[in-house]
């Protein structure tokens, strides 16, 4: 006969009976959570609310409930395969928009615990930045806004505030992810005023001048922090960028010579490595410090006061300048390389094609997208196009243009 053990431990020493859940806190504490935040932060337990009233989250707070509803959303998934400067297919070392979301966020949070701000809605905002990004990068949005030109047109970023609105179809009370106004702020870096207009509170800084908060204006740079430099990165991989180009670009020159003094034995790819490292704790660094002196100077005691101010997350004038000279050295020599502009040209084909065939015969698309109201059927076929994957496209256009041989 086997022997029954019974155990039953002091309760108020932390220990539970056999067999017994402990008791967790079902409940975030806030204040708790809170207490390190610089005045200035935004706060999940004074969140604008969402579009939709729910219950409050157990366990999480509000602006994580809004990170890990984008994380298992469907848009974030489909960033593994939409492409960053090489179309998906070319390889697989390249960014994606899924590593690029990942590296942004990374920085981003990096800045905001540095600055006392907070970072779950920072990573919340980074992680779905480019939710509502075309297949085929720029290219694809460019195409794509040109079909839209006489419907409104087509903003990536109006894009991914849609997605997150309406078109995630994960919940049963409502449609999109309905995100807090934080994070949605946060995600809407760009807007027409016309757009601004028909957002109401959310368009309203658009119209009256006024900034997001402190994470979002992170999110932004962080943004471009990452994409210059891993751009550089995969140019030098796919050979359209060699290191004997980038020595006119002061940023690079700068740190590739220190990398090479302080490690003589290195080289290749462990040497470019090393440089776009170094580049990257730069522009951190002095981010962090410009931005500390810029909140000293105008002392936010609030978030609405960060609404107020002027720009305060920023480079100083020297780094800035650096940076915008390496910029400026990408789009000339990879993102206007003949090579990059090939695929482009052929992306803006894919796209365009694909927009007129389901313009001219909406049977054509998903009985989801199809709508009777003619008015609204150009936005749908625009809302499918942005969904696709670099490679759905590529099948898409396929199996509408080319007719197998067996």
């Amino acid at each position: 006969m086997s022997e029954t053990r019974s155990e039953t431990l002091n309760t108020s020493s932390g220990a539970v009976s056999a067999g017994a859940q402990p008791a967790l806190p079902v409940t975030p504490n806030l204040a708790a959570l809170e207490a390190h935040l610089a005045p200035y932060a935004a706060r999940a337990s004074q969140s604008r609310g969402r579009r939709h009233a729910e219950a409050p989250p157990s366990a999480r707070t509000e602006f994580q409930r809004d990170r890990d509803r984008i994380v298992h959303s469907t848009a974030f998934r489909r960033l593994e395969y939409k492409t960053q400067v090489f179309v998906n297919h070319e390889g697989d070392l390249f960014r994606t928009r899924l590593t690029h979301s990942l590296e942004v966020a990374q920085i981003a949070r990096s800045v905001a615990r540095n600055l006392r701000v907070n970072e779950d809605l920072v990573e919340a905002i980074s992680l779905a930045h480019d939710l509502g990004h075309t297949p085929f990068g720029h290219a694809g949005q460019d195409a794509l806004n040109e079909c839209m030109r006489e419907h409104g047109g087509f903003e990536h970023n109006l894009q991914s505030l849609a997605v997150v609105d309406d078109l995630e179809e994960h919940y049963g009370a409502f449609n999109g992810l309905n995100l807090c106004f934080e994070t949605r702020e946060g995600i809407l870096k760009h807007c027409s005023r016309e757009n601004a207009r028909r957002l109401g509170a959310l368009g309203e800084r658009f119209l009256d001048g006024r900034q997001p908060s402190i994470e979002a204006q992170i999110a932004n740079v962080a943004d471009e922090i990452a994409y210059n430099n891993h751009d550089v990165d995969d140019g030098l991989r796919s050979g359209l960028l060699t290191v004997q180009q980038l020595a006119e670009v002061e940023l690079w020159q700068t740190h590739y010579e220190a990398a090479r003094r302080d490690y003589p034995h290195i080289e290749g790819r462990r040497l470019i490595h090393e440089t776009v490292r170094r580049i990257i704790n730069t522009l951190i660094v002095d981010l962090i410090e410009t931005t500390t002196r810029n909140l000293l100077e105008h002392a936010p005691a609030s978030l609405d006061a960060v609404r107020a101010a002027p720009p305060l997350v920023a480079h100083s004038e020297a780094v800035a300048a650096q940076a915008a000279a390496l910029k400026r050295f990408l789009f000339k020599n990879l993102y206007r390389h003949y090579r990059v502009m090939r695929m482009a040209n052929k992306a803006r084909r894919v796209v365009i094609g694909l927009f007129d065939a389901f313009t001219d015969d909406s049977r054509l698309l998903p009985p989801s997208y199809q709508s009777a109201d003619a008015a609204v059927q150009p936005r749908l076929i625009a809302h499918y196009i942005a969904g696709m994957t670099d490679r759905y496209a590529l099948k898409e256009y396929q199996r509408l243009f080319v007719i197998a041989d067996n």
